[in-house]
């Protein structure tokens, strides 16, 4: 095998994902980058070997390496996983009997507890926008959206009016793996959001037409980047230290629910992860509140 056939294999593999697996174009192309990154460390050992030849002793080699050179733990845990759905398709493909990623163990990680906000600095987070604007009341109605539902940035910068369901009060949302669920929304956020689309949308829209309901003071869909910065500009206007992104507030919304007795598996379901594990690590960081509060509080703390 060459290498020339390893590239080609690699995007047979990301065909496979799109279109058979659901993922997004952006999970497509980590992987595709985890893959050729391998691809080219096979290639330039002292005996080349391709993606397709590739034995658990090179990949052992390969993680070796990689751990000796300080990689990130969360792109080695990333790299793995790439490499066993790999291998597992050319299985599938009847191109290869084993799985030479199966066996990998990678030591393990203290993985940091993710970062959230508290109820008061939601609560003012949420009164930063300017009301009387246009800007104020879009960016108001993605806050309490956000929190409200706790929706990953895209499903939220990607959110269709016909989603929304005002008179039962439920969003239908897309999320990873084109997987669907139904999301409750509070009062708030969906009076939020009919304030923004009476008297904001159109003004933004300037005539234009668009099927996402947030767009950009030039009529177009919102993008990652632009969300964040809006987080980060009130973020700092409120004086919330401390990195704060789109995905604080889902992690606020999840820590919250689990703080006030919500049961793990519902908030799994609200958040679409697809493992309860996922879901755990919030029960983490509510002990980890627990034990901040009376350490704070109590007179032997």
């Amino acid at each position: 095998m060459t290498i020339k056939s390893d590239l080609m294999m690699i995007h047979r593999f990301g065909d496979a994902l799109l279109f058979e697996k659901g993922a997004s174009e952006r999970t497509d192309d980590s992987y595709m980058r985890d893959l050729n990154k391998l691809s080219d460390y096979l290639a330039a050992r002292p005996v080349a070997v391709s993606l397709m030849e590739a034995r658990e002793s090179h990949l052992q080699e390969f993680f070796k390496g990689e751990l000796e050179k300080g990689s990130n733990p969360r792109s080695l845990a990333r790299y793995l996983s790439c490499y066993k759905h790999f291998y597992t398709f050319l299985i599938l493909e009847k191109l290869r009997e084993d799985n030479p990623a199966e066996s990998i163990k990678l030591p393990k990680f203290h993985k940091p507890l993710p970062v959230t906000l508290s109820p008061e600095d939601v609560v003012a987070l949420l009164n930063a926008p300017d009301l009387t604007t246009p800007l104020g009341l879009r960016d108001y109605a993605m806050l309490e959206i956000l929190y409200s539902c706790g929706f990953r940035v895209t499903e939220l910068i990607s959110l269709e009016y016909s989603q929304i369901n005002f008179e039962v009060g439920y969003v239908r949302v897309i999320g990873k793996g084109n997987k669907e669920r139904l999301i409750p929304i509070g009062e708030v956020a969906l009076e939020a959001v009919r304030e923004y689309i009476s008297h904001a949308r159109s003004v933004l829209l300037k005539g234009r037409s668009s099927d996402v309901l947030f767009v950009s003071n030039r009529g177009a869909a919102m993008s990652r980047q632009a969300f964040w910065y809006v987080i980060k500009k009130y973020a700092l206007e409120v004086g919330i230290q401390g990195e704060i992104s789109p995905h604080t507030l889902r992690h606020a919304f999840a820590t919250h629910l689990v703080n006030n007795g919500a049961d793990l598996r519902v908030v799994q379901l609200l958040l679409g992860h697809s493992s309860l594990s996922t879901t755990q690590i919030y029960t983490h960081v509510a002990k980890e509140r627990l034990k901040k509060l009376h350490a704070l509080n109590h007179p032997r703390g």
